[in-house]
């Protein structure tokens, strides 16, 4: 049976009066609440809030929720005189201020400025498993693959104004959290608990909540929780790299050899260079220690999962969108191109009508 993919995103809130963020976050998400069934929460900073979707079997079903959800989100702003902005950086000002919340204060006096200026918008896609076992079995099989979701993701050039020449700025500033990154192979469950524990213990982490490996288990659901994407400006993006997520997962799950032998180090640079270029430059082989060129590492990637997505009928939509991607690349050069037209209130302009586009608009080749 085809596995269970939900989605959450986080959005940067814009002011729609002046080029400045807005800290509206409490805000914004009770509004959304009131007049939705959907799921929406605050962040660690005001100046942002977050949607999650229900999990879907079907693609065409999670895109229309993913646009349904951006859209009440988006309604909600626009009451509170503000704009929801998908961008995984600010391209803005950093003036940011913490939620008002006893987790989130002892997270700040703990780590210092680096809790008190993180800004960092992500995706992160669930996949069902069945035990975690099964998960942790997945966990040690995609490791090699992740940065190139990453890649594909792209959606951060810009900080407070200034170009930052990488396309996912996003990965190098939440990079900074001990936990965050890359993780060794767990092996089994007590092996993945026992990691996580030692972080807890040592004060790298207050709670599972801070275990921010690219991929985890999910402290909340039976999933899978791929956090290694920036929010895509764009929503068919999101869907197509969801059903991609959820192929790697499925594949992980049915592989009985031997996980690959993949250095740690070799897959922080595999992140550093997708975080750099995205798709519009060479990548890191993991598994063959190679540059090689973005797109044909992208091929490898959906003949590699490529049964997963024709069984759950995801193959021709996944095929379509990233011809998208590869035709007018990531939100990164989307951005660039809106910033070189109309400077910083042009590219947020372009930014805001792009996070919102009607249900029905997308994945409609989705099964």
């Amino acid at each position: 049976m085809t596995r269970t993919v939900g989605v959450e995103e986080e959005f940067l809130l814009v002011q729609s009066s002046s080029p400045f963020l807005a800290p509206a976050g409490d805000e914004v998400v009770a509004r959304a609440e009131a007049g939705s069934a959907g799921q929406f929460e605050h962040e660690l900073k005001r100046e942002q809030a977050e949607l999650g979707t229900a999990p879907h079997r079907h693609l065409v079903d999670l895109d229309r929720d993913l646009r349904a959800r951006r859209a009440e989100l988006a309604a909600a702003a626009r009451e509170r005189g503000v704009r929801l902005l998908a961008s995984a950086t600010s391209p803005l000002d950093e003036q940011v201020s913490t939620t008002a919340d006893a987790r989130y204060q002892r997270m700040t006096e703990m780590f210092g400025r680096l809790a008190r200026m993180q800004l960092t918008c992500g995706m992160h896609v669930h996949v069902a498993i069945e035990s975690p076992a099964e998960g942790v079995r997945v966990l040690d099989r995609i490791r090699g693959w992740l940065p190139v979701l990453t890649a594909l993701s792209a959606n951060s050039p810009y900080l407070a104004g200034q170009d930052t020449d990488y396309a996912s700025y996003r990965t190098v500033l939440w990079g900074q959290w001990p936990t965050a990154g890359v993780a060794d192979p767990f092996g089994t469950v007590e092996g993945y608990r026992a990691a996580r524990e030692a972080l807890i213990a040592t004060g790298a982490a207050l709670d599972d909540g801070m275990i921010y490996f690219d991929a985890r288990l999910s402290a909340n659901y039976p999933t899978v929780e791929i956090r290694v994407c920036d929010v895509c400006a764009d929503v068919g993006d999101a869907s197509v790299i969801a059903a991609l997520a959820r192929a790697l997962v499925a594949t992980a799950a049915d592989d009985d050899a031997p996980p690959p032998q993949v250095r740690g180090e070799l897959l922080r640079a595999a992140t550093w260079r997708a975080a750099r270029w995205g798709v519009e430059e060479r990548l890191v082989d993991a598994y063959g220690a190679r540059l090689v060129p973005a797109w044909e590492l992208v091929e490898a990637l959906v003949d590699d999962v490529g049964e997963a997505l024709g069984g759950a009928g995801d193959d021709r939509v996944v095929a379509e969108g990233l011809a998208r991607i590869r035709s007018r690349g990531t939100g990164a050069r989307r951005q660039r191109e809106a910033h070189a037209a109309g400077g910083i209130a042009g590219l947020v302009d372009a930014l805001a009508e792009l996070t919102v586009t009607p249900p029905g608009a997308g994945a409609s080749g989705a099964s």
